[in-house]
């Protein structure tokens, strides 16, 4: 039989002192299509486990000097209680197979080998780690601000950016998301594969900056064993262990030109070649890319031009915080409670302090904002808290001028025409539900009548 693409990305450990059939026991696994690596000890098998963070099963040989399979297997689950376990061992020691099933083991094979019912337990033990991860990355998903619903917004600028990724999630198509720093790129991104028929596959994250650049085409693509030195056994790479779902490239701009070539193929043909392999290896996944820069300097310097074109199907801009101070208000809210229910005390924002926040320019964007009120409620003990203008202007930047945004610089920027703004477009994207407008907002029904009530501020 030929050998198969990687069926899924965890890996699978073959723990025997017998270096001849661990072998050719990891060259059958390898056949079936699964990632495979050989440990002549528990020494060994250990430092495997070390430095595998996909290592998904063990087989254990029972029969070993120094350290035995029970007591492997005990030492392996105290360090990962959810790595599958088979024994194997020959036709006279059944008994202590059996007994390895009562401390924990999945399941046992006898010596020799019958490849067939090799083949359909490990399948079975596969099939449900494949579905526990599936679990996993799910939850994961809905967490991690997952969906559109979860990203806190109300400025008329944001809303276009959402009605256009919301379009963007019902296709496959690739999208490149351009903003500063902070503006919550990955957030959309995240959002974006939530709303598509993907949600329930893998979404994998990549800083391709923060990547070595000796290592890129290897964490990205794969590898065989054998491709360099140190390659001891097969490695699915970041497309492989994706497939199905969905890779946000986050600062594309900085793959380096080699592994782009190797991209664009998975975007032409939905191919790639490990490193060290002389067979493409059919891959399934959506590209969601992200930059920093301008369009102009990704296109002109940074990406090749056919990736590019490949890459930016559907361009979708995230605007800076201060072109909307209206989010600010409501951003500042949200994350105060936030911080009150992960500190258990209560926590508020002064007038004072929501003033200097919305007429600060934050070159960080969103995140500058979390961290200066994580900061501001750290840096505190107080229960209640007020956040003042005093905790909050510390912590912000001397030489970052107050910016008003485009469109309100010809008028005051007052917080009462901002609130007004606020709760007008929260409303309308409530269709009218004051409860869920109060919500959105950061305040309680009541506050939300009251102000209902006050006189529209001058425009």
């Amino acid at each position: 039989m030929s050998p198969g693409p990687p069926k899924r990305p965890c890996s699978i450990l073959v723990v025997d002192d017998d270096a001849g059939l661990a072998g050719t026991l990891q060259e059958f696994l390898q056949q079936e299509g699964y990632a495979a690596e050989v440990a002549l000890s528990a020494a060994e098998a250990v430092a495997v486990h070390e430095r595998n963070s996909r290592l998904a099963l063990a087989l254990v040989d029972l029969v070993m000097p120094v350290t035995d399979g029970l007591a492997l297997m005990q030492l392996l689950h105290r360090r990962d209680p959810d790595l599958a376990v088979i024994v194997m061992t020959g036709y006279g020691t059944i008994e202590t197979a059996v007994e390895a099933i009562k401390r924990g083991a999945e399941d046992y094979i006898t010596k020799p080998f019958d490849r067939e019912v090799v083949r359909k337990k490990i399948a079975r033990l596969m099939e449900v780690v494949e579905l526990r991860e599936r679990v996993t990355q799910l939850e994961s998903n809905l967490e991690r601000h997952s969906s559109f619903e979860t990203i806190v917004s109300v400025s008329p600028l944001m809303q276009r950016v959402l009605e256009r990724a919301r379009a963007a999630s019902a296709s496959d198509v690739s999208v490149l998301l351009v903003g500063e720093t902070g503006t919550g790129k990955e957030m959309l991104a995240r959002a974006i594969h939530a709303a598509s028929p993907r949600a329930r596959q893998p979404f994998v994250p990549v800083n391709c900056g923060a990547l070595p650049r000796d290592l890129v085409e290897s964490e990205l693509f794969g590898f065989r064993r054998g491709a360099f030195t140190g390659a001891h056994a097969d490695a699915p790479g970041i497309f492989a262990a994706a497939s199905g779902g969905t890779v946000f490239l986050d600062e594309i701009g900085e793959m380096p030109k080699e592994a782009q070539v190797k991209l664009l193929r998975v975007l032409q043909q939905g191919e790639l070649r490990p490193l060290g392999s002389s067979r493409p290896l059919h891959v399934d996944v959506r590209i969601i890319a992200a930059t920093n820069r301008s369009l102009a300097e990704v296109r002109s310097q940074q990406l090749r031009e056919d990736l590019y074109f490949r890459i930016a199907t559907v361009i979708i801009e995230l605007p800076p915080l201060r072109a909307r101070p209206e989010d600010t208000l409501i951003l500042a809210q949200h994350f105060v409670g936030r911080l009150a229910a992960r500190y258990g005390r209560k926590i508020s924002l002064a007038r004072s302090a929501l003033d200097l926040l919305v007429g600060y320019p934050f070159v960080g964007n969103v995140r500058e904002l979390e961290n200066v009120l994580e900061s501001a409620t750290a840096l505190s003990a107080d229960d209640p808290q007020t956040i003042t203008d005093r905790d909050v202007r510390p912590l912000l930047r001397d030489d970052e001028p107050p910016t008003l945004a485009p469109g309100l610089a010809a008028q005051p920027l007052t917080m009462e025409r901002l609130e007004h703004v606020a709760i007008q477009q929260a409303l309308r994207l409530c269709q009218g539900n004051r409860t869920k407008a109060a919500s959105l907002l950061g305040i309680s029904r009541d506050t939300l009548y009251r102000k209902l009530r006050q006189p529209k501020p001058d425009a």
